[in-house]
C-alpha cells in the first residue's frame, strides 16, 4: 500500500480566525502581535457587590506539570500587575507549601522574565498532590491573612478543583477570601469546559511521536513490525486517541487506538494485529496505560494472565497510591504485558514506547494555540476575583462557527470537582479500536500549526 505523505488535507478548523467579540479566544496557529493583543482584551465580570481592588493575590500550581501550566501562571502576574493589585505571592508545591507559609514574591519578577516563563515546561512555582484535609483548612486560612491575601488563583486539574472548592466554601464562613480555579490537564477530562489547557500540547506531542514511531517502524519491519505507543491520560481517552491527529499528515497510521473508556480482552487486540499485520506488513499501535480488560481488571494483568507468566497479587498491586486515592504501576505495564503477548502468541516482535512524563511537559512540542488559552484563564482568574467571583472555574467554551473559535466563562466548582470526563461515544467507531472524524475536528484545533511533513522515497 501506498503510505507516500499527501498534501495535508486542509480543514475550516485551521483558518485564521477572526475576532469580532472581546470576550473571543480565537487563536491562529501563529499569532501575530495584533492577534494576540485582541485575545488579551479583558471579559468583565460583575460581582454583586463592587468593592476596591484587593492589595494581594496569591497562585499555586496542582498535580502533573504540563507544557503550558506556566501560561497560565505569567496570565495571572500580567492581568494582577494590570489591574493594579500590589503584592502577587506565590505558593511553593502548591497547597504544601501554603499550609507551610513557603511562599515567594512574583511581584518583583522582572517584565521581560515573563516570555521565557511562559515559554518554560513544568511547573516553576512547583507542584503537588496532596489532599486537604479539614483540619487543614483554618491553618490555609491563617496563612493568607496574615499575608493580607484576599484573592487567590489555584492552577490545576480534577482533585486540584477539591481543594479550591473546599478553600472558598469555608472561607465564605470565615473569611473574605475569594478562589478561583484555573483548568490544567492532559487528561483533558475536566467536566464543564470545551477542553483543558495542557492537552493541546500534550496530545501535538502525541500525534508527532505516533507519526514518527511509525516511520521508525516502517523502515525496518522485519526488526519490529509491532509498535505499541502507550500513553497516559489516567481513566479518559482523550490523549491516546490525540495519536490519530498523525493522519493530518497524510500517513495511515495509528492502525489501532485502545481508551479505557472501551475495555477489551487480550483476544480481540490480537486478532486486530493480525489484521493490519495482514493488510500492512507492520503495525502501529497506541494504547492508554490504564486500558481495562472486559471484567474491569487493568489489560495489562489480563495479558499477563495470558502469558501464564506472573500474574501474582505482588505484581498486580499498586506501587502506591496518592493521597486522593489514585493508583501508580510501575512494574505492569499495559503496552509491555501486550507486545510479550504478541511476540509470544503471534511469532511478531513486538517494541514499546513509553514518553513517561515528558509528553505531560515537554516544551519540545508546545501548541501555540495551548499557550495563549493558557495565558487567557490565568487572566481571566485574576478578573474573576477581583470582581468578587468565588467558588468557580475558568473554563473554555468553543462557539459554533465553521473556524475554531472559543470563549471564556465560569462554572461553579461543584459541577467540576472529582468528577471525569470521559470520550463520548460519537469520537470512537463501533468497534472501539479507533476513533471517528468527530474528534478529529474536534481535537485538531487545538494542537496549534501544521504538523512535520516528511517523505517516503519511493522504489
Amino acid at each position: 500500500m501506498d503510505n507516500s505523505p499527501q498534501p495535508r488535507p486542509s480543514t475550516a478548523n485551521e483558518e485564521a480566525p477572526v475576532t469580532d467579540d472581546a470576550e473571543d479566544i480565537a487563536p491562529d496557529p501563529t499569532p501575530t502581535p495584533e492577534h494576540t493583543a485582541q485575545l488579551q482584551t479583558p471579559p468583565v465580570y460583575q460581582a454583586s457587590t463592587p468593592s476596591p481592588t484587593p492589595t494581594a493575590l496569591i497562585v499555586g500550581q496542582s498535580g502533573g506539570a504540563t507544557a503550558a501550566i506556566n501560561s497560565s501562571l505569567v496570565g495571572v502576574i500580567r492581568e494582577a500587575r494590570a489591574q493594579g493589585v500590589r503584592r502577587i505571592y506565590g505558593m511553593r508545591n502548591g497547597i504544601q507549601g501554603l499550609l507551610q507559609g513557603d511562599l515567594v514574591d512574583l511581584g518583583s519578577l522582572p517584565n521581560e522574565v515573563l516570555p521565557a516563563l511562559q515559554q518554560t515546561p513544568s511547573a516553576a512555582l512547583g507542584s503537588c498532590r496532596y489532599h486537604l484535609t479539614d483540619a487543614d483548612i483554618p491553618q490555609a486560612i491563617a496563612v493568607l491573612r496574615e499575608h493580607g491575601v484576599q484573592c487567590m488563583v489555584y492552577i490545576g486539574g480534577n482533585d486540584s478543583a477539591d481543594t479550591s472548592h473546599r478553600l472558598a466554601q469555608s472561607a465564605l464562613i470565615t473569611d473574605d477570601l475569594r478562589v478561583i480555579a484555573v483548568p490544567k490537564t492532559i487528561d483533558n477530562d475536566l467536566p464543564v469546559t470545551d477542553h483543558c489547557p495542557g492537552y493541546g500540547s500534550a496530545a501535538r506531542y502525541i500525534a508527532i511521536s505516533a507519526l514518527e514511531t511509525t516511520l521508525d517502524t516502517k523502515a525496518m519491519p522485519d526488526i519490529y513490525p509491532v509498535k505499541i505507543l502507550e500513553t497516559m491520560g489516567r481513566h479518559s481517552g482523550w490523549l491516546t486517541a490525540s495519536a490519530a491527529l498523525a493522519r493530518a499528515t497524510g500517513w495511515e497510521t495509528p492502525h489501532l487506538i485502545y481508551v479505557p473508556e472501551y475495555p477489551k480482552e487480550v483476544d480481540e487486540i490480537l486478532g486486530d494485529v493480525t489484521r493490519i499485520y495482514r493488510d500492512y506488513g507492520y503495525v502501529v499501535i497506541a494504547m492508554s496505560e490504564n486500558l481495562l480488560s472486559r471484567d474491569q481488571r487493568p489489560f495489562a494483568l489480563a495479558a499477563l494472565e495470558a502469558l501464564g507468566d506472573g500474574a501474582d497479587s505482588q505484581i498486580s498491586n499498586p506501587d502506591f497510591t496518592d493521597s486522593f486515592g489514585h493508583s501508580y504501576y510501575r512494574t505492569m505495564s499495559a503496552g509491555h504485558a501486550l507486545s510479550q503477548l504478541i511476540t509470544a502468541r503471534l511469532d511478531l516482535r513486538a517494541r514499546i514506547d513509553q514518553p513517561g512524563t515528558l509528553q505531560r511537559m515537554s516544551q519540545a512540542h508546545q501548541s501555540e494555540v495551548d499557550l495563549i488559552e493558557a495565558e487567557e484563564c490565568g487572566r481571566a482568574a485574576v478578573r474573576a476575583a477581583l470582581s468578587g467571583e468565588t467558588d468557580r472555574m475558568v473554563i473554555i467554551e468553543r462557539a459554533e462557527s465553521p473556524v475554531y473559535r472559543a470563549t471564556i466563562g465560569l462554572a461553579p466548582l461543584e459541577s467540576i470537582a472529582n468528577i471525569e470526563k470521559h470520550l463520548p461515544v460519537s469520537f470512537m467507531n463501533p468497534a472501539g479500536n479507533f476513533v471517528t472524524q468527530s474528534f478529529i475536528d474536534y481535537a485538531l484545533p487545538l494542537i496549534g500549526g501544521p504538523l512535520p511533513q516528511y517523505v517516503e522515497l519511493q522504489t
